[in-house]
């Protein structure tokens, strides 16, 4: 199995020590920089790459469970944002990443 796929704004992984999928969504632009991470299915992993536009793929990906976001754009009232969803998943999602 394909241990990572990658869009124009997503990149997804599986890690095959703990057989999880995980993606995040990065957006920058010059309004700012919006991350955010998501714990997937199976199913829905395999589903990535397979539409012809990358905002399915993304759209797909936003059914997934949140684990992590992170906005920092010029809107932002408060400056930039973090808030941890899952504090387990986002951390195993980061050691996929690295793999």
């Amino acid at each position: 199995m394909n241990t990572k796929k990658k869009g124009n704004n997503w990149t997804a992984y599986y890690n095959q020590d703990t057989n999880r999928y995980f993606a995040e969504i990065m957006y920058i632009s010059r309004e700012g920089l919006e991350q955010y991470d998501y714990e997937l299915t199976k199913e829905q992993y395999e589903k990535l790459g397979t539409f012809s536009d990358d905002l399915e793929n993304e759209h797909l990906i936003k059914t997934g469970k949140r684990t992590y976001s992170f906005e920092n754009t010029m809107y932002g009232t408060l400056g930039p944002e973090s808030v941890v969803w899952d504090e387990e998943a986002e951390q195993a999602r980061k050691e996929s990443a690295n793999k």
